[in-house]
């Protein structure tokens, strides 16, 4: 099974002094602002960092549920931050990192299962697979439901 998905990009000026816009195909992200003020600067809007972090973060979360599924679990709550880093390199830039931060609540699970699966999702999810970054994952808590 093969799904394909979109988003686009517009950029209007150059460099610093050039406005952008990004759109995705399901309308999450609609003619959203982007530029040098949102992505080095505290401007409004997103900048691609942003929405690798949540890529990032909502495909590992996803893959840790499919797994905790796979293996007979049925409820639990799971919430991931990715704090994606930027960093300069020669004349341009390079994504060095993605830390995710896990907290969870899974009924019925140990401590030591938990961390397996969440390290199984860290390494297999689709998007850690195209990261070409240092990535890190901390369980900062997790309960049994």
């Amino acid at each position: 099974m093969a799904t394909t998905n979109w988003g686009s990009a517009k950029y209007e000026g150059l460099g610093k002094d050039g406005k952008g816009h990004v759109s995705t195909q399901s309308g999450a992200l609609s003619d959203q602002p982007y530029g040098f003020n949102t992505r080095f600067e505290d401007g409004a809007g997103t900048n691609p960092e942003e929405q690798i972090a949540v890529a990032h973060a909502s495909c590992f979360t996803m893959a840790l549920s499919f797994g905790l599924a796979k293996q007979g679990h049925e409820d639990g709550t799971l919430e991931t931050k990715a704090v994606v880093t930027l960093e300069k390199d020669g004349e341009g830039f390079t994504v060095t990192k993605s830390a995710l931060t896990l907290k969870g609540k899974v009924a019925g699970i140990s401590a030591e299962d938990f961390e397996k699966a969440a390290k199984d999702a860290e390494k297999n999810c689709p998007i850690s697979k195209v990261l070409n970054c240092d990535i890190t994952l901390d369980i900062e808590s997790f309960e049994v439901g």
